[in-house]
């Protein structure tokens, strides 16, 4: 990933690929888990993680970053 030298840009990029990231060992958790208390955990992670990400994409979305 490219950093821009904009720390709160970059902050905000690394934090959606962190967040994907979380997502997608949820679904697996989901898909393949036996354990009902890991499965709530992953169903409540993957709720939340994507209402950060969908903040994070608006927030980058009206603030460029600044190349330097």
């Amino acid at each position: 990933m490219k950093m821009s030298g904009d720390i709160d840009h970059d902050f905000a990029m690394m934090m959606v690929s962190h967040h994907q990231g979380a997502i997608d060992m949820a679904k697996v958790e989901l898909a393949r888990g036996k354990n009902k208390q890991l499965k709530q955990m992953a169903g409540k992670m993957i709720a939340d993680q994507t209402k950060e990400i969908s903040k994070l994409n608006k927030w980058m979305a009206q603030h460029s970053a600044i190349k330097k």
